[in-house]
């Protein structure tokens, strides 16, 4: 079986590289981009202004081989990359959930953006809080180091 993926769009961000780019959509709040909408996807647009948010799925284009362990930005320990938000994946996917400040005919403005200029879009969800969000009580070796990813800025590491 073979699995393939095309892309729907493409992101518009202030960032041309990985270096100082925020490493989760939190650390990039108030940064502001839009994804622009291939022609033939367009019309899927139709109804998502009624959110406040949006999950994106990207491809990480950027990103060269994977690494099964890895040091992650918040931790100076090595963790396996599926305990890890590490791009440097065997499926380079990205997964961001953002603000939608607007949809136009052709494109969506979004806030809180934490990727390159030029990435891929694979996807885009409607944020529904009644499916999405769970009340975890575990959180692994993230325990006390997940709030740090609001001023944590990216290195080169993964590159």
């Amino acid at each position: 079986m073979s699995v393939q993926y095309e892309e729907i769009g493409y992101f518009r961000s202030p960032y041309s590289d990985v270096k100082g780019m925020p490493i989760q959509p939190v650390g990039g709040t108030d940064v502001e981009g839009r994804i622009e909408l291939l022609p033939e996807y367009q019309q899927g647009l139709m109804d998502l202004e009624g959110f406040s948010h949006v999950i994106i799925l990207s491809h990480l284009h950027k990103i060269n081989g994977y690494d099964l362990v890895v040091k992650p930005f918040l931790d100076t320990k090595r963790h396996g990359i599926f305990a890890t938000r590490s791009p440097k994946r065997p499926n380079p996917i990205g997964f961001s959930v953002m603000r939608l400040k607007y949809v136009t005919p052709t494109y969506i403005a979004v806030e809180g953006v934490d990727v390159l200029d030029g990435t891929p879009v694979l996807d885009i969800k409607p944020y529904v809080s009644d499916f999405d969000q769970c009340n975890a009580d575990r959180f692994g070796w993230f325990e006390g180091k997940s709030q740090n990813a609001t001023h944590h800025l990216s290195d080169a590491r993964f590159a």
